[in-house]
C-alpha cells in the first residue's frame, strides 16, 4: 500500500500478505516513510549549535581538523541560518552565541582561535548548546546540535543513561543531537545513546582527517530535511496485536504502537518494523490487519498534516501461495534488524571476556545472513554478512577498542537507516 502526501510517501507492506488460514501466526509490517524531493532554495532555515571538545587530548591534528570541519559547515550556511559554537574542557564556554550566519569571516576567525587543554565536561557542553538553540527554537526551523568529542566524559554527569536521558529530553523539544566520536578514547555507548534518544546521527571518525567528510554528510542531511515532528501510529485490528518493534524506540499500548521520528530527509527512507501476532482466520477471506496513521509538520506551510492507510491480508490453505506472495523487501528488513540484535549480543559476550562465544554468534549470524541473502536476492544482506565475518576476526584484545566502536557504529547505522 503506497500513499503520498505533500512531503511524505508511505510504503506500508506485510511480509506475508497472503497467510495460512486457521492458524495463529506472526507477521512483519514494514512502514516506510520517504521524504519528498526538496529543492535547495526551499530548505527550511537551520538553527544549529556546534559542540567541540577542546580538552587536552584534542591537541595537535585533532583540534586542527575539528576547526577545518566547523569552518566548512559555516561555509554551507545561508544568511538566515542560525549558528552557535560551544566549546568544552573542564567546563563549557560559549565561543559564539546563537545568531544569524551573516558575517562568516568573523565566525571563522573565532573558530580559528580554539586551543585545547583540560578535561571533558561533555554534559555541560550539551546543556549550554541546548540553551543557545532554544533562543531561536521555532517549529519552522531545523533544530540540531552536532557534537565532536575524542574523550570520556569525566566532569559532571557521565554515564550512557544520563546522557541518553538528556538526549530524550532534547528530542521532546524537537532538538536532534548528532554525535561524532573521534579516535579511540570516547565512550561509544554514551554517544550512541545520546543520538538515538533524540533521533540523530552517529559516526566514528578513527582519524582526524575524516571529520570534514562526516561534517559534510551531516550538513547534507540538515540541508535536506523535508518533514519534522513525524509521529507514526500503527493499530492492530480484530485481535491482531503488536509483539515488538525491531530497531527503533517505540511505545506499545495494547493494540497500538507509537513511534516518533524527529525528521525525514529528502528522498531518504526511514522505516518502522513491527512484529504482529495474527489470530486464526478462515480461508478465502480478505481481512484488515492494521491501520497506519502518520502526522507530520509540513515545512512549507508550518501546518501539521496527516494521512492514513489500512493494511489487509488474504488467507489461504495453500503454503505455496503464501511463499509465492512473500514480500522480499519486508523480509530483508526483518533479517537486517534481527542480525543487528544478534551483533549486539556478540558485543555483550565480548565485553564479558567470552571471545569464543562471541565469535560463534557472529559466524552463525553471517551464515543466517548468507541464507537470507540468497533467498531474497538481497545485496544489503550480503554486505551485512561480510561485516559480521570481519567482526568475528577482530575480537582479540589488541583490536577490541577499535572494533567495538566500529561495531556499535555499524549497529547504529543499520538500525536507524543512516545513510553515512
Amino acid at each position: 500500500m503506497t500513499v503520498q502526501a505533500d512531503q511524505i510517501q508511505l510504503n506500508a507492506a506485510l511480509s506475508t500478505p497472503v497467510m495460512l488460514a486457521d492458524k495463529k501466526q506472526t507477521v512483519y509490517l514494514r512502514v516506510g516513510l520517504i521524504g519528498f524531493r526538496i529543492e535547495k532554495e526551499n530548505v527550511a532555515p537551520i538553527n544549529v549549535a556546534l559542540v567541540i571538545d577542546q580538552s587536552g587530548s584534542m591537541r595537535g591534528e585533532k583540534i586542527r581538523r575539528a576547526k577545518d570541519a566547523a569552518i566548512m559547515a559555516i561555509e554551507r550556511l545561508r544568511q538566515d541560518d542560525i549558528i552557535a559554537v560551544v566549546t568544552y574542557n573542564h567546563s563549557a564556554e560559549i565561543l559564539l552565541s546563537a545568531n544569524k550566519a551573516q558575517d562568516k569571516e568573523m565566525l571563522k576567525a573565532a573558530i580559528n582561535q580554539l586551543i585545547s587543554g583540560g578535561q571533558t565536561a561533555l554534559y555541560d557542553g550539551i546543556e549550554k548548546a541546548a540553551k543557545e538553540v532554544r533562543k531561536f527554537l521555532e517549529r519552522n526551523r531545523i533544530n540540531r546540535i552536532v557534537i565532536v568529542s575524542d574523550g570520556l566524559a569525566n566532569v559532571g554527569p557521565s554515564t550512557p543513561e544520563e546522557l541518553g536521558a538528556l538526549g530524550a529530553s532534547l528530542g521532546k523539544e524537537n532538538i536532534t543531537v548528532t554525535t561524532i566520536g573521534l579516535g579511540l578514547g570516547y565512550n561509544e555507548d554514551l554517544m550512541t545513546q545520546l543520538s538515538e534518544k533524540s533521533d540523530g546521527n552517529h559516526a566514528f571518525a578513527e582519524n582526524p582527517d575524516e571529520l570534514t567528510d562526516f561534517f559534510d554528510h551531516e550538513f547534507g542531511d540538515i540541508l535536506s530535511v523535508a518533514s519534522q515532528e513525524v509521529d507514526v501510529a500503527i493499530i492492530g485490528v480484530d485481535g491482531v496485536r503488536p509483539i515488538r518493534v525491531l530497531g527503533r524506540e517505540a511505545q506499545i499500548q495494547g493494540e497500538q504502537v507509537l513511534v516518533k521520528l524527529n525528521q525525514l530527509y529528502s528522498q531518504q527512507e526511514k522505516y518502522v518494523l513491527v512484529e504482529l501476532e495474527v489470530p486464526p482466520i478462515k480461508a478465502n477471506q480478505e481481512r484488515m490487519i492494521a491501520g497506519v496513521a502518520v502526522i507530520y509538520r509540513n515545512m512549507d506551510t508550518d501546518i501539521m498534516e496527516r494521512f492514513s492507510s489500512m493494511i489487509t491480508a488474504t488467507f489461504t490453505e495453500s503454503p505455496q501461495q503464501v511463499e509465492e506472495n512473500t514480500n522480499t523487501v519486508v523480509m530483508t528488513a526483518a533479517a537486517e534488524q534481527l542480525a543487528v540484535e544478534t551483533n549486539k549480543l556478540a558485543v555483550e559476550l565480548r565485553d564479558k571476556g567470552k571471545i569464543k562465544e562471541a565469535q560463534r554468534v557472529l559466524l552463525d549470524n553471517a551464515h543466517f545472513l548468507a541464507e537470507e541473502a540468497a533467498k531474497y536476492g538481497a545485496k544489503s544482506l550480503e554486505k551485512l554478512k561480510d561485516i559480521n565475518l570481519d567482526d568475528a576476526e577482530n575480537l582479540e584484545e589488541e583490536n577490541w577498542v577499535k572494533q567495538r566502536k566500529s561495531m556499535r557504529r555499524q549497529q547504529y547505522k543499520w538500525q536507524n537507516q543512516q545513510t553515512y
